[in-house]
């Protein structure tokens, strides 16, 4: 008997961030490669906002001085220089992160685009051409595009394309169905600053299956799998880790190198808590859309349409910042 009791003892347990692998693809939420080696995710995404953090960093400004040297003698001047050396930053990180990840790694396109098709699908266009210069495939990078009319329009000419994108800046049902329609590739519902927008209106704080941020993909991913679309349900924006835990079997979660160290430091036992087989057997009905309830509906919800506004503001002064800093390198 004391043999049986003790052998489990015996067997390495997995920890979180392992366990939480079994059900759903881990993607790290960054632009530090250490990071990315040390957690071993499937993919990566980054935006301005992460890159210019980064290469403010020792480790990383070499990486804007390699650009500057070569794209300096590109023939560009002015604002055009610096857009031209802005996306040639973005590609760099992206294909040194396809160095460390197996799988994809997605790249934002530029956030005052929000509203123009024609604009974001020519960048678009142009960063995925850039990736090919240096031998990378389209199948290995998604264009980042925020959930906005204009950008599922710009998404839905992109897949028919072949160029796969990523909606970011996803808060709402409507949003998530609009994007199923364009057969994007993947949508980013953002769970923390659902969250963020909920605890301030309320003054109170949610916690585990009660998280509106939790609720919200949840009601997405049992959506899709429910009327078998096969766009890509990744949970992002995480404030902590219960948050993840309740999201466990979500087709992909984008976790920060912080919050991964928190999950591969506990070894409490990890649940599937979304699955195929469950989303079947819900009782909800199709949601039908055309623009003017598409606006309706994304503007009757107040955090949607509150949150949508401010991650596009704050993602287009962070490329405001990151040309600036490009600009004052080049004088």
């Amino acid at each position: 008997m004391s043999i049986a009791t003790e052998e489990p003892k015996q067997k390495t347990k997995l920890n979180q961030l392992e366990q939480l692998k079994k059900f759903t693809k881990v993607v790290a939420d960054t632009a530090d490669f250490e990071s990315m080696k040390a957690f071993k995710p499937q993919d990566a995404t980054t935006n301005p906002s992460l890159v210019l953090a980064a290469i403010q960093k020792q480790n990383y400004a070499h990486l804007l001085e390699e650009v500057l040297r070569d794209r300096k003698k590109s023939g560009l001047t002015g604002a055009k220089q610096v857009e031209d050396i802005c996306d040639h930053l973005l590609v760099q990180f992206g294909t040194d992160i396809l160095e460390i990840v197996p799988g994809r790694v997605s790249t934002e396109t530029d956030a005052r685009l929000s509203f123009d098709v024609e604009g974001s699908i020519a960048k678009a266009r142009r960063l995925i051409e850039l990736y090919k210069g240096k031998g990378i495939g389209p199948e290995r990078v998604l264009i980042k595009i925020a959930s906005t009319w204009e950008g599922f329009l710009a998404a839905e000419q992109l897949q028919k394309e072949g160029i796969h994108c990523n909606m970011t800046l996803l808060f709402s049902l409507p949003q998530a169905v609009r994007a199923a329609e364009a057969k994007v590739q993947l949508i980013s519902p953002f769970v923390g600053r659902i969250y963020d927008w909920y605890k301030k209106a309320n003054n109170r704080d949610y916690k585990g299956a009660e998280d509106p941020g939790v609720q919200s993909v949840q009601e997405i991913y049992t959506y899709y799998k429910k009327f078998g679309y096969p766009t890509e349900v990744m949970g992002a924006s995480f404030r902590n880790t219960g948050q993840i835990i309740e999201l466990a079997g979500c087709d992909l979660l984008t976790i920060s190198p912080e919050l991964m160290k928190e999950l591969s430091e506990s070894t409490e036992p990890v649940e599937r808590k979304l699955s195929p087989e469950k989303a079947k057997s819900a009782k909800i009905e199709r949601l039908e859309l055309d623009e003017k309830k598409f606006r309706y509906l994304v503007n009757d919800n107040a955090m949607a349409t509150e949150k949508t506004a401010e991650g596009i503001r704050k993602f287009a002064a962070d490329v405001v910042k990151l040309e600036k800093l490009v600009a004052s390198k080049l004088m």
